[in-house]
């Protein structure tokens, strides 16, 4: 999938490249540079620290349209700002994991790069799962249920391609951060969980490549056998209650010295042209055989490196990010210092225009910070009740303030079950509180469910904006950072009283 969404993103560019009339001439050429953010706040920060110079800059918005930063997928034509500009600034978390292939595909190799997340270092913090939060499904990484109605015969050319056991890098230790993980969810010492992987991972092949009917072995003495295979069904291995939980694809072969049977087994149950790994089988006895062997090699392609297997591995089982870092008033102080910096160093005639600039932002910004530190100061309520995302981990740190909210910051979960509403509705009368919240642009109906709920009557909800889905439109009509923020504020002091 990986290696698909790179090719396409670099037909994309060139195409476009050849299409433009213009687009992405080097700022040399133009005299103007050109500087592309992902979201509004970066935007916004920037147009404040160029000040006039910003007529002598061609600065993009990409995600302008009011799609917000967990859903935005770039355009064609979003590629090739990105491949020719002269300053990229991006988030950096979960969702910005299109950026790495962007970057690949990059004419302008002095682009400076500009990521949030590394840029604030250990002041960013882990998305927070909260007591009462629902679960998000798209972070559900368990296997699906499969009916035998459901596997569909396969090809051995969807295997197609160089691939290798990931052992050697199980023994170089560069999968570590995934043994300790299984030792700890075990409870298991580190070098018995090593043991075991390298037991289950053990292949007597290091390379199998795949070219539609023929199947090569690399072993390890480094003797190649190829063979053709032809299919010969599936098989299917369950658990002790009779489910499906795995399906293997068989291919069998009339030579007398390659291996006689293989299955392959990529967690799919149908056709698919997206396969990053697969765990094989092979041998000459038979396929019950096959199927009754403990051992599961692992393979992935030749083309990857160590840290995408661990990436791959550790998928569901890492803490996320936080990704909402400008809804920090410190936070957004440090980042205009940092690009202030890094623009300076693209732009070194004007470096004193840009710092001056900054440093008048920045008091604007610290002054709001001491408007918000003196209305939570007072304030009778210091814990608000969110009926929908919750994105606003850093300003409630920053200022001292609890919440209890229905989905975390990131989630894709829409509707709340009937457990969540009910513990909300619990919260909201422990609490006392008379307002709850909800975010720009989104549904009131949890928050009317949970008030009504709660059997409250005269309870008001409360509209906070994360800035997240701030539209062109919007920015023609006069919106900035700080006049959001400032909304924020007011609508908060209402929430604390």
């Amino acid at each position: 999938m990986k290696k698909a969404i790179s090719l396409l993103l670099s037909l994309f560019i060139i195409c476009s490249l050849f299409a433009s009339c213009g687009i992405g001439t080097p700022a040399d050429e133009t005299g103007r540079l050109k500087i592309v953010t992902t979201v509004f706040p970066e935007y916004d920060w920037i147009k404040n620290i160029l000040g006039e110079q910003s007529n002598n800059v061609d600065l993009t918005l990409l995600l302008d349209n009011g799609v917000d930063l967990h859903s935005y997928r770039p355009t064609a034509d979003d590629m090739v700002k990105i491949s020719t500009c002269d300053m990229f600034v991006y988030v950096g978390g979960e969702s910005d994991s299109w950026v790495a292939d962007a970057l690949k595909q990059a004419v302008n190799k002095d682009m400076v790069v500009i990521n949030l997340l590394e840029a604030l270092g250990d002041k960013v913090k882990a998305e927070e799962i909260k007591e009462g939060m629902e679960a998000d499904h798209d972070h559900d990484h368990g296997h699906e249920e499969t009916e035998e109605a459901d596997i569909k015969d396969r090809s051995l050319a969807e295997f197609n391609g160089e691939w290798k056991s990931i052992l050697p890098f199980l023994n170089s230790g560069e999968l570590d951060e995934y043994v300790a993980h299984e030792a700890e969810e075990d409870g298991e010492p580190v070098d018995e969980i090593k043991a075991e992987l390298a037991g289950k991972w053990a292949c007597k092949a290091t390379k199998v490549s795949v070219d539609g009917s023929s199947i090569s072995f690399t072993f390890e003495d480094g003797s190649v056998e190829t063979a053709q295979y032809t299919y010969a069904g599936y098989s299917t291995k369950t658990d002790e209650d009779g489910d499906i939980t795995s399906v293997r694809y068989q291919f069998e072969t009339s030579s007398e010295t390659a291996p006689k049977y293989v299955q392959f087994n990529d967690h799919a149950h149908e056709p698919s042209d997206e396969i990053e790994h697969f765990h094989i089988y092979f041998g000459s006895e038979s396929f019950d055989a096959l199927n009754n062997s403990e051992s599961n090699p692992f393979f992935v392609s030749e083309t990857s490196a160590a840290q995408d297997v661990l990436d791959e591995l550790m998928e569901g089982h890492r803490e996320e990010n936080d990704e909402h870092v400008w809804l920090s008033l410190k936070n957004a102080a440090l980042l205009c210092e940092h690009i202030c910096e890094k623009l300076g160093g693209l732009d070194p005639a004007n470096k004193t225009v840009y710092e001056q600039n900054t440093a008048s932002y920045i008091e604007k910004l610290t002054a709001l910070d001491s408007q918000y530190k003196s209305a939570v100061k007072g304030a009778t309520v210091k814990t608000l009740v969110f009926c929908d995302r919750f994105p606003f981990r850093y300003l409630v740190d920053d200022y001292g303030l609890d919440y209890f909210a229905a989905f975390a910051g990131c989630s894709a979960e829409s509707e709340a079950s009937f457990e969540t509403i009910t513990f909300l509705a619990g919260k909201l009368k422990s609490l006392g509180a008379r307002n709850v919240v909800v975010l720009e642009g989104g549904s009131k109906k949890i928050a009317e469910t949970v008030i009504k709920t709660s059997g409250l009557e005269g309870v008001g909800i409360i509209t906070l904006n994360s800035l997240q889905s701030v539209t062109s439109a919007d920015v023609e009509n006069g919106a900035d950072y700080l006049s959001i923020m400032t909304e924020n504020l007011e609508n908060l002091k209402t929430l604390l009283k």
